[in-house]
């Protein structure tokens, strides 16, 4: 017999509670603030491709118009509805600058921007105290990952990860985000989040990326180092967090150990076992990896010598604040409890929807 999802959800909510608290300064105010931050960048996004491509450029691409004046509406009811909920402590809308140039460039942006409102919403929904809230956030985290399928599709890719998306920790979603914010209302408040300096990776020999690739992540000139700490590339994928050591400048072997399929997060820290805000040193940068299509890409890079994300070593103005060593096999550690428990809440909220 099956338990009571109630019962459930409990059980997952009681090692959320036991695992600790929120980060400093971090309310359900503060995440709908943050939640609201990235839904305008989204509207924003896609109400400026749809001025920019006609339905017969659309067409002409092969792809259908009225799918992503959909998803367009979406977002657009995303940001009504955090603002009704924050009323006058509502973010406002930013200044964006978006890269792309042509359909496929804007298509292959909105893949990387869903996911990474996926990340988002995933990784503060540990935080969230309120039922409510949290019952609206997980509706809109798994509209969000339906988007981010439907374009992996549409981009030729596999329409998901694995078995679990990928929780981002607070900075490390701002820092994807900021460089494609330029300026923001003077009124709007300060969040508790940063900018980690940006990374870029260089593109395998072959042209190939998956594990076993020999690679360099530089970091951008935002960041000085200052101890002699030891550093470590985490790669992020679903709920775990796989280990190489890291030396500036230097070419190292992607861990055998990390998911060969879709998104993965990889970002340099000063621990190897744990990848959260506190110990992240820069990035994070995102990488596709396919088993279905082999031959896989740099998908973006915070510091945007990649495909996808755009350069800047700085945060956003007014809205926010501041904006290896080789190894054949990776230390591979599974996330916090909470983390995989938030996890399992957002898809038995979802299913309870």
């Amino acid at each position: 017999m099956l338990a009571p999802l109630s019962l459930i959800v409990a059980a997952f909510a009681s090692a959320v509670v036991a695992a600790g608290n929120a980060p400093a300064g971090v309310t359900d105010t503060v995440i709908l603030q943050y939640a609201l931050t990235l839904e305008h960048l989204e509207a924003a996004f896609y109400k400026e491709a749809l001025e920019k491509f006609n339905a017969s450029q659309f067409a002409s691409g092969g792809e259908q118009h009225a799918l992503f004046a959909q998803i367009a509406d979406h977002e657009a009811t995303h940001v009504k509805v955090l603002e009704s909920i924050l009323g006058d402590q509502a973010t406002k809308a930013c200044n964006y600058s978006f890269p792309y140039t042509d359909l496929q460039g804007f298509k292959s942006l909105a893949q990387i921007l869903e996911g990474v409102g996926v990340t988002a919403y995933l990784g503060a929904a540990q935080f969230i105290s309120d039922p409510d809230t949290l019952t609206a956030a997980g509706s809109i985290l798994t509209t969000e990952a339906r988007h981010a399928a439907w374009l992996a599709t549409t981009n030729g890719g596999d329409p998901w990860p694995g078995a679990f998306d990928t929780p981002l920790a607070f900075s490390q979603v701002f820092s994807l985000a900021a460089p494609f914010i330029t300026s923001c209302p003077s009124t709007n408040p300060t969040l508790p989040v940063k900018a980690f300096p940006g990374l870029t990776l260089s593109s395998p020999s072959n042209g190939s990326l998956k594990p076993g690739s020999n690679v360099t992540l530089e970091v951008s000139s935002a960041y000085n180092a200052t101890t002699e700490t030891p550093l470590y590339v985490a790669f992020l994928t679903g709920t775990s967090v796989v280990f190489a050591p890291y030396s500036a400048n230097q070419s190292f072997v992607i861990p055998m150990g990390v998911n060969s399929t879709g998104t993965i997060y990889a970002v340099i820290t000063s621990s190897n076992s744990s990848a959260s805000d506190d110990n992240t040193v820069a990035g994070p940068v995102i990488l596709q990896f396919s088993a279905q299509y082999p031959e896989n890409v740099v998908a973006g890079s915070s510091t945007g010598n990649g495909t996808g994300l755009p350069g800047t070593d700085s945060g956003s103005d007014g809205g926010s604040s501041s904006t290896g060593g080789s190894a054949d096999t990776g230390a591979g550690v599974a996330l916090t409890p909470r983390a995989l428990a938030a996890a399992c809440i957002a898809l038995l909220v979802a299913t309870a929807l």
